[in-house]
């Protein structure tokens, strides 16, 4: 995720690049969202979504660009060391037919930059090879700026793990849990259940959710000490369950809502529930971190930017959609923090089937995610560490990193299984700065390497359309007003209890 340069991967259409970034984004976060839209209001709600929405896809739109300008300084290098490659050959006494061989092409190379591309020779910007966001780090920013890239993005996956291991622990404590008996039919009825109601016999909801927590960590902890890659196969199948899931939830509460059954009555605006529902929807429209790898595959990129704007549209309507038929069918006070979870009650759906598998739903997408997550935090810390020419011992790189990868998370899952401030809190700070700061400081520093090393009369041909630096600046500003923003509100929140 924040690693170096990587191989490109097989290429694919632009649409199928559309469809690939349509499942990254849509993931996690949107099972919260429905909680979130009705804490804060519908109103409220949907003009944040619509506004974060936008101000999303202009910082993926500083990424491509600073992507392109990356991949621009690589390749400019490249044909600098083949200049001084093909100096030191001549100085060395290799012979002229020897030179002449490789003359139609290294003459190409060796031309200033702008005589190469006025020849019709592919255009420096494109973007042709895979630089993830550390490296991208790496090349524009100093020591500092590098050191809190890496920071950021340690603490937003640490949030993601924490999330992931208390999301799976919660379903299967509410979908065995019941004070009744009837785990299948119980849960979304409204009841409301304390942590130290009764699972099964002595045993507590709350010991139950640790059981599970405990068994997930044993489970899915080991792959944090190796090294784990995620399947196309894996990626097929957890899209294929996602997207059965959400039209499912979406068809059940519209089916609801036409019978007359709906119970919903959502206010307009309740200031309180602003904090909770921006850090939602900062993690729901998450995806800057992953863009090199989604980008760079696509075989034409004349247009990557419209197709990008065309996915912001698709995934506003759709989180339109999931919510508002949520917040509709279900009370304020029955939606639960993992929306899939209203689905378990028979007077929604008697289908016995179909209340387990989307009960469980968060169960088998997150686990298969979770060791992919893992391995890339303990990878990064393992890269903020690392000197030049340096090793780690055995003992601190199969044991050090992956433990203090593992058990942060894990710690904080025990302690809280309250998913929405969980997903609010990652998404506002560490998902703040990766999705708009850090954008923002790449494309300013990209633009100043760029004219820089180039002069400035070079164009990069995947400029952002937000080119102008006051879009840079009213991004940064915005950015540290959240940070603001939240922290007095957790403030003030608490100082009211």
């Amino acid at each position: 995720m924040a690693g170096g340069i990587t191989d490109t991967g097989e290429l694919y259409s632009p649409y199928v690049g559309l469809v690939y970034m349509f499942n990254l984004i849509v993931g996690t976060g949107a099972l919260t969202m429905p909680k979130a839209f009705a804490t804060a209001g519908w109103l409220v709600s949907l003009i944040l979504l619509m506004f974060l929405g936008f101000m999303s896809y202009m910082t993926t739109t500083f990424v491509v660009e600073a992507m392109a300008a990356a991949n621009a300084q690589l390749r400019w290098k490249r044909m600098e060391k083949r200049k001084e490659d093909d100096d030191e050959d001549s100085s060395s006494g290799v012979s002229d037919s020897d030179v002449l061989l490789q003359d139609g092409y290294e003459r190409a190379e060796t031309r200033p930059i702008l005589s190469v591309q006025r020849r019709g020779s592919p255009n420096i910007f494109e973007i042709t090879e895979r630089v993830e966001m550390g490296q991208m780090a790496s090349m524009f920013f100093n020591k500092v700026g590098v050191n809190l890239f890496y920071f950021c993005i340690i603490i937003y996956l640490y949030g993601d793990l924490a999330i992931y291991a208390a999301a799976v622990p919660v379903s299967l404590m509410q979908v065995t849990c019941s004070a009744t008996g009837n785990h299948s039919c119980s849960v979304g009825d409204g009841t409301k259940y304390n942590d130290t109601d009764k699972c099964w016999g002595p045993i507590r909801r709350i010991d139950a959710y640790r059981l599970y927590l405990a068994a997930f960590t044993l489970l899915l902890g080991p792959f944090t000490f190796f090294n784990v890659q995620k399947t196309k196969y894996l990626q097929i199948m957890t899209s294929l369950m996602r997207w059965i899931a959400f039209i499912l939830m979406i068809i059940l509460a519209l089916i609801r809502i036409s019978r007359g059954q709906a119970e919903g009555h959502p206010s307009m605006a309740q200031l309180s529930g602003i904090r909770n529902l921006f850090g939602v929807c900062v993690y729901s429209f998450m995806c800057q971190h992953s863009l090199p790898s989604l980008i760079t595959p696509i075989s034409k990129k004349k247009h990557v930017n419209k197709l990008v704007l065309l996915d912001y549209i698709l995934i506003l309507a759709f989180y339109s959609l999931l919510s508002f038929t949520a917040i509709y069918c279900f009370r304020n006070d029955t939606l639960m923090d993992m929306y899939t979870l209203n689905f378990t009650n028979c007077e929604i759906i008697n289908v016995a089937f179909i209340r387990y598998f989307l009960g469980l739903f968060p169960v088998f997408t997150i686990s298969t995610n979770f060791p992919i997550i893992a391995v890339t935090l303990r990878n990064n810390w393992k890269t903020l560490f690392h000197r030049e020419g340096g090793t780690y011992p055995w003992v601190v790189d199969r044991i050090v990193f992956p433990a203090i990868t593992l058990i942060p998370p894990v710690l904080v899952a025990f302690c809280t299984h309250d998913l929405e401030s969980l997903v609010g809190i990652t998404g506002a700070y560490a998902g703040n700065g990766i999705q708009y700061l850090i954008p923002a400081f790449l494309a300013y520093c990209s633009r100043k390497d760029t004219q820089l090393v180039f002069g400035s009369g070079t164009v990069n041909k995947h400029l952002s359309p937000f080119r102008h630096t006051f879009w840079i600046v009213f991004v940064l500003i915005w950015g540290f007003s959240c940070f603001v923003f939240v922290t007095a509100n957790i403030v003030l929140s608490e100082s009211k209890l």
